[in-house]
């Protein structure tokens, strides 16, 4: 679509310019290549073969550097009237004369016309975005509010004690409105500058401002805050109906319970206490993640007309494990004001022992404390305190290994704190969150232990093995058509645990959701001398539970949607304006090295964020459109020659010299264009078919 406008505009102003045009083409047809063709008129029109853009052919215009030359070749043999044509080649002589001298071709026009001529598709990618945005809030757009939903264990908003439903309304000075202010703002910030962010908290009467440094463990640049989800269950997606929806994770307590939640139930109360949001229900369901509740729903029917008030018991849900107790990591980061912080636990210390004993498992470690405190809570005395034993790593001083503070290992009582908050990673690498304590630690992908006659003791895992890496294998097709599944619906997919890539902690909670009957874990582990392939299967844990459930909640929205015509013109230039000057901002970080290339995505990037914005709905589409189209423009009227804007450049050269710029230049920066688009091609699709890993 933004491919057919942006060459629309070319061709509808070459027409006005008087221009002849050759063809008109979606796509290249390379070799002469194409789908499908038809001529109306002076005009081919057709659909090439390969779906990389389009173009509009023009009498005496040619992009082509090798073609160009030949061009400017013939251009030459045919100013010298008195020689005569090579024999066998009058048709290339007369199409070189027609282009110099017809008065319809495009070398034939003024400075200005081609200037217009060039310029049209970006203006009228720029024009199509507007428009687009203007509709989509005509409509309603639908957006989460820049609220936080979740914090990522150990990265900038968890170190800095951001909640849910905390509101941030500014970002450096910046209103926000929306989720994807945030989103927008913080990856292309500069590197070693932080981002003053003003937060709104609920209870709270004054705004807290917090000066946070986005991490760049990622690809892109985060402060490690989800978006607001409040007490509605998942709704229908957008505008299409897909009947494999569920408001719940498959085959867990939730998809169990009788008589059934539905698409779009809004929970009310738990154990007959009214819900009021969806900060509010995160951490009753926490508190209450090792007993059965009572959750009674509003659902609507009718078309929302009327309702009905539905209850229902959901049991505990058991966290799932493979039997692997892995090894402890050192701290990440340690929460502000925290009982570690006051305590003095620094990152990189090593948790060794808890009340003198040995650690344990530390994936299950805040579970333990959680259920200490509360014990102590339920007695009526206050949070325990309890004695840490921490070895802290040796501190260098310079660069040649001087050290200036040897190893230590220190006992450090801490008084534990009393908080129902649950936080699991939802980043690929992501850390253990001890709530009590306020501190965050890696786990390593080593075995320490293996649980007596679990899936791993089975498939004869042993102490001292390192995993390097694990593949998520779906059930067969028939299992998937039992649950109304497809094989497109669950890939296969498979993770290093190389450091970057994939973490222990973030594996554990991805496996949560791998409940399909069928699914198997595939690791590859190194034992001493040896390489091996395990395939088993996770089993649910009998004292560890997961507080979600397995609910899946819809986000919290607001509507956006324009009152009058001119409210919506003026949100749509917004919009616009706003898309251009991202591609801009993106386009100096990766220059700067603030950005990294590697967030960069091809044509089937952009496919698979175009499905997901059809299913979102029409306004959504619309400007996913605006983006797509705004980004074309900007980076089309970018001064690198072969793109429109080089070409325009080339354009105000001979307009201001009165001739054109040499030729041998022309010809030499347009091959060093050609290879630069080239070489972002070759990229884009590296990144897309995952031959050019992203971390």
């Amino acid at each position: 679509m933004v491919i057919f406008v942006h060459e629309l505009g070319h061709f509808a102003v070459a027409k006005l310019c008087g221009v002849k045009c050759e063809k008109f083409y979606l796509g290249f047809d390379i070799a002469g290549w194409k789908i499908c063709k038809f001529k109306w008129g002076e005009t081919e029109y057709g659909i090439g073969a390969v779906p990389l853009g389009g173009y509009v052919k023009m009498l005496g215009q040619e992009d082509n550097p090798a073609r160009l030359k030949e061009e400017i070749e013939r251009a030459k043999a045919a100013r010298d009237l008195g020689q005569a044509a090579a024999e066998g080649q009058p048709g290339d002589l007369a199409a070189a004369e027609a282009a110099l001298y017809d008065p319809r071709s495009y070398l034939a026009q003024s400075v200005p016309k081609r200037m217009a001529i060039i310029s049209a598709g970006v203006i009228m990618n720029l024009i199509f975005a507007f428009f687009a945005a203007v509709v989509a809030y005509s409509l309603g757009v639908k957006e989460p509010p820049c609220e936080v939903g979740a914090v990522e264990p150990g990265y900038p908003a968890w170190q800095h004690n951001l909640k849910p439903g905390d509101r941030m309304v500014e970002i450096n000075g910046e209103p926000t409105r929306r989720f994807r202010d945030l989103q927008m703002r913080i990856p292309l910030s500069k590197k070693g500058v932080g981002a003053t962010i003003r937060v709104e908290r609920p209870g709270v009467d004054e705004p807290i401002d917090f000066t946070i440094h986005p991490s760049r463990k990622n690809v892109v640049a985060a402060i490690g805050a989800a978006g607001p989800r409040d007490a509605t269950l998942l709704t229908s997606a957008g505008w299409l109906n897909n009947e494999r929806l569920k408001p719940y994770v498959r085959n867990t307590v939730v998809a169990r319970a009788e008589p059934g939640f539905a698409l779009g139930d809004k929970i009310v109360e738990i154990d007959g206490v009214a819900v009021t949001g969806g900060p509010q229900l995160r951490e009753m369901l926490s508190a209450r993640r090792d007993k059965p509740i009572r959750v009674a729903v509003e659902r609507t029917k009718d078309g929302g007309k009327t309702s009905e008030r539905l209850t229902m018991t959901v049991a505990p849900r058991p966290m799932r494990r493979v039997g692997m107790v892995m090894k402890m990591g050192p701290v990440f980061a340690v929460q502000d004001d925290s009982p570690a912080a006051r305590a003095g636990i620094e990152a990189g210390d090593l948790i060794a022992a808890i009340d003198g004993e040995p650690l344990g498992d530390p994936m299950t470690l805040a579970d333990r404390l959680w259920a200490k405190v509360n014990a102590a809570v339920a007695d009526g005395q206050a949070p325990p305190t309890v004695l840490v034993t921490v070895k802290r790593p040796p501190k260098v001083e310079n660069e040649e290994g001087a050290k200036k503070r040897e190893e230590q290992t220190l006992e450090i009582r801490i008084e534990l704190k009393k908080t129902d908050d649950y936080e699991s990673p939802f980043f690929r690498y992501g850390f253990v969150s001890v709530p009590s304590l306020g501190l965050a630690y890696d786990v390593l992908p080593e075995v320490e232990e293996v649980l007596p006659d679990s899936p791993a003791a089975k498939a004869g895992v042993k102490p001292g093995d390192v995993v390097s890496e694990v593949t998520l294998v779906p059930p067969s097709e028939d299992e998937l058509k039992k649950e109304g599944l497809t094989v497109r619906d669950v890939l296969k997919e498979s993770f290093a645990f190389d450091g970057k890539t994939l973490s222990w902690p973030s594996f554990v909670a991805m496996i949560q959701d791998v409940t399909l009957p069928g699914s198997k874990i595939e690791f590859q582990i190194t034992s001493g001398k040896d390489e091996k392939t395990v395939s088993l299967e996770s089993v649910e844990a009998s004292d560890r539970f997961n507080p979600d459930r397995g609910f899946v909640f819809h986000p919290t929205e607001i509507d956006v949607t324009a009152k009058k015509f001119g409210d919506a013109l003026r949100l749509g230039g917004e919009e616009t304006l706003l898309q251009a000057t991202l591609v801009l901002r993106f386009l100096r970080g990766i220059s700067t090295g603030d950005v990294s290339p590697r967030g960069l995505g091809g044509p089937i990037s952009i496919a698979q964020m175009a499905a997901a914005m059809v299913m979102e709905g029409v306004p959504e589409f619309l400007l996913f459109l605006t983006m797509i189209s705004t980004t074309l423009a900007v980076i089309n009227f970018l001064p690198i020659p072969v793109l429109d804007g080089g070409h325009f450049v080339f354009l105000l050269y001979e307009g201001i010299r009165g001739k054109p710029a040499d030729e041998r230049i022309q010809l030499g920066l347009s091959y060093l264009g050609l290879l630069l688009i080239l070489a972002l091609m070759v990229w884009v699709l590296g990144l897309d078919f995952k031959l050019i890993p992203r971390q």
